[in-house]
């Protein structure tokens, strides 16, 4: 008479292996920036529209103090104004669709602008450099332009605002095969549509 069938040593350290495996597995990958999606609340309000007195002040009557901010009035017109001196490019590094602090600004304000005027609709070019294949440089493109669109949106843009598009290697800013050049087309262009 057989007793019952121990499993296998092959077959344990499969099982072992696989576990191992299971374990370090992880859902994030490693081609895409993280983005953590906030739905913007204003200041002095709840998640649920209901204004809220000033931390220290629950219940108090005494007037909170006001900003010595002056506020803007973005309107159709000023909208357009206030980003006639801003800039309509944001320059990346090689390989790259992270956007440099220094060009946040430049995101920054014409989120502003957009936020002001619901009307106005923008399509955001992704542009590379030549060095890589056609297929690369058009998916490098379209993240540039996808990374400006996703900060547009997460500063208050509306998503049927704003579009992104590439471009890959197609429309050099600047003709030559050098580091000056290569940096001149590493871009993404903020167009009026």
């Amino acid at each position: 008479m057989k007793s019952k069938s121990t499993p296998s040593l092959a077959a344990l350290a499969c099982l072992a292996a696989a576990a191992l495996l299971a374990g370090c597995a992880s859902g994030i990958k490693l081609q895409e920036a993280p983005v953590e999606t906030r739905t913007p609340t204003p200041v002095g309000t709840t998640a649920t529209g209901q204004t809220q007195p000033p931390s220290g002040q629950a219940g108090s009557t005494s007037p909170t103090p006001q900003s010595q901010v002056a506020s803007v009035d973005l309107t159709r017109q000023g909208a357009a104004a206030a980003t006639n001196g801003i800039g309509r490019v944001v320059y990346f590094d090689f390989d790259s669709f992270v956007i440099k602090d220094e060009y946040k600004p430049i995101v920054e304000a014409h989120a502003k602008a957009m936020v002001a005027d619901k009307q106005r609709r923008m399509v955001v070019e992704g542009h590379t450099d030549e060095r890589g294949s056609r297929e690369y440089n058009l998916a490098l493109g379209q993240k540039r332009a996808e990374a400006v669109v996703r900060s547009l949106t997460l500063l208050g843009v509306g998503p049927n605002q704003v579009e992104a598009v590439s471009f890959g290697e197609e429309r050099p800013a600047v003709q030559g095969s050098d580091e000056a050049a290569w940096a001149k087309n590493r871009r993404a262009e903020l167009k009026d549509r």
